[in-house]
């Protein structure tokens, strides 16, 4: 994880959004098995589902990969398990992460799946990024306290 620091923007923003990552991926460690895997809400949200999803979000603003089916990348499969998801969301994680150090300018397009529309800038995708892996990070906290009274980051 990097250290978090007012000095540059871009460092500011990582460093935010690498401890949202941190977070979200550790969630799952030690959760049991099938409720890791298994909604814990109405709308099927699970607490493996999450993780699954923020790699394929992850893939698609900073990697450019649209996936299929968005609905399905919130569905763990049953060859899914809590080491698989987590490995491959680190890796996407660190792909990731290579492509905004690359990024010499904030103001710059992030890479993007073809598409209509302006391409958004790599500040706005952090910031968006911020707010989406936040997001989902809250609602693992609830699931994991809901499977095995599990709190904290």
């Amino acid at each position: 994880m990097r250290k978090n620091t007012d000095t540059d923007e871009k460092a500011t923003l990582l460093g935010i959004l690498d401890q949202l990552r941190s977070s979200i991926a550790d969630k799952v460690v030690g959760a049991p098995e099938p409720q890791v895997r298994t909604a814990g809400v109405p709308s099927g949200t699970s607490l493996l589902g999450l993780l699954k999803h923020l790699a394929h979000v992850e893939r698609f603003y900073f990697l450019g990969e649209e996936p299929v089916d968005w609905q399905a990348t919130m569905r763990p499969c049953t060859e899914d398990s809590v080491d698989s998801v987590r490995a491959d969301y680190r890796k996407t994680v660190e792909r990731a992460n290579q492509v905004i150090d690359a990024c010499p300018d904030l103001t710059l397009p992030a890479p993007r799946a073809p598409r209509r529309g302006p391409v958004p800038s790599m500040r706005w995708v952090l910031a968006h990024m911020i707010e989406e892996t936040g997001r989902h990070a809250g609602h693992a906290d609830i699931l994991r306290e809901q499977i095995d009274g599990s709190t904290g980051r």
